[in-house]
C-alpha cells in the first residue's frame, strides 16, 4: 500500500512539475503588449498537427490590428484572412478589450463565449471555446491558446485542440510584423 501511494504522489508531482502557469513569465523579456504587437499589418505561417502529432495541413494568414480608446477602455480589433494548402480560405475579425494591465477578453465570428487572456513578461495564455468544421460538420473545440514573444517584430504561438479534456490536435503558427 505504501509503494503505490509512494508511485502515485511521485505522479502526481511529476505532472505538478511540467504544467504551464502565465505567472511563470513575470519578469521574462520582450513585453508582450498585444496593442503593440498586434498594431497594423502582420503575416504568419501555420501547420495544424493531429493528436499523436502528425503533420494534416498548412496555412499562411494576413493580419491587420488596430487599437483605440473607447470609453476609457483600450479596445482592438484584429483581421485575419487565412489560406490553407488546399485551397481552403476563411476569414476571422477579433474584438479584444483591455481589462486590466496585462488581462484582455476577446470575442470573435466563431468563438464561443468570450476569450480570456492574461499576459506576463513575453507571454500570453488565452483559452476559448471554437466552433471548427469537421468533416462537413460543425464541433465546438477548447483552445488552449500560449503567445510566446520573441522579439518586438516576431512571436510564435502554440496552441492545443482540446474536446472532452483530452488533447485532439495541435497548431504551431509563427507571426511577424511586416
Amino acid at each position: 500500500m505504501i509503494r503505490v501511494l509512494t508511485l502515485i504522489l511521485g505522479f502526481l508531482f511529476l505532472v505538478g512539475c511540467s504544467s504551464n502557469h502565465i505567472d511563470d513569465y513575470v519578469g521574462k523579456t520582450p513585453e508582450l503588449k498585444l496593442e503593440e504587437f498586434f498594431q497594423g499589418e502582420l503575416k504568419a505561417h501555420g501547420v495544424v498537427l493531429d493528436r499523436s502529432g502528425a503533420f494534416q495541413r498548412s496555412f499562411t494568414v494576413k493580419l491587420i490590428g488596430t487599437w483605440q480608446k473607447e470609453n476609457g477602455q483600450l479596445k482592438g480589433k484584429l483581421d485575419e484572412w487565412f489560406v490553407y494548402d488546399d485551397g481552403e480560405k476563411d476569414t476571422r475579425t477579433w474584438l479584444i478589450t483591455k481589462t486590466a494591465d496585462g488581462e484582455y477578453t476577446g470575442t470573435a465570428n466563431d468563438v464561443i463565449g468570450q476569450a480570456n487572456g492574461q499576459a506576463r513578461g513575453n507571454a500570453l495564455y488565452w483559452r476559448y471555446d471554437l466552433e471548427i468544421q469537421y468533416k462537413g460538420d460543425p464541433l465546438v473545440v477548447t483552445l488552449d491558446d500560449w503567445m510566446y514573444l520573441v522579439d518586438e517584430n516576431r512571436l510564435i504561438n502554440r496552441t492545443e485542440i482540446i474536446k472532452f479534456g483530452f488533447k485532439v490536435g495541435e497548431v504551431l503558427l509563427s507571426i511577424e510584423k511586416v
